[in-house]
């Protein structure tokens, strides 16, 4: 996954917490980066024409571009589901973010074969929680 399909990612949860366009602020601090850095993407990834920005209200993502954070968002809910359930990693999220940005969907396909995932998924990706609703809490 590459840089473009993390602020997909990032736009599509956004969209969904907000009911509506994404706020730059919003994906700032979901990505962690600063907002110069949001609306430079953001202009590139209206370029390919994988969005729709419009100032002050914020970014809305086109069908390809919502078809691409879906692809993202589903391989990010595999690593989460493969760090978690089969490696019993406590601190998931954190190397989930790691991981998200080196596995290729090859890899995320050989993953999905060995972990039990929601047909559902990635729809049941919790944004608020930042991780799959289903996903076992704890694993102390």
């Amino acid at each position: 996954m590459n840089t473009a399909d993390q602020y997909l990612k990032a736009v599509y949860l956004a969209q969904r917490m907000e009911d509506g366009p994404a706020a730059t602020g919003t994906l700032a601090d979901m990505l962690e980066v600063s907002p110069a850095s949001v609306n430079e993407m953001v202009g590139k990834l209206e370029d390919r024409g994988l969005l729709e920005h419009e100032k002050y209200k914020g970014a809305t993502l086109t069908d390809e571009g919502i078809e691409r954070a879906h692809d993202a968002l589903t391989t990010y809910c595999i690593i989460e589901r493969f760090l978690t359930n089969v490696l019993e990693v406590e601190e998931f999220r954190d190397e989930a973010r790691a991981l998200e940005a080196v596995i290729d969907d090859t890899v995320a396909e050989r993953l999905d074969t060995i972990i039990d995932r929601p047909a559902e998924c990635p729809e049941c990706f919790d944004p608020e929680a930042d991780c799959c609703s289903y996903l076992e809490p704890s694993l102390d």
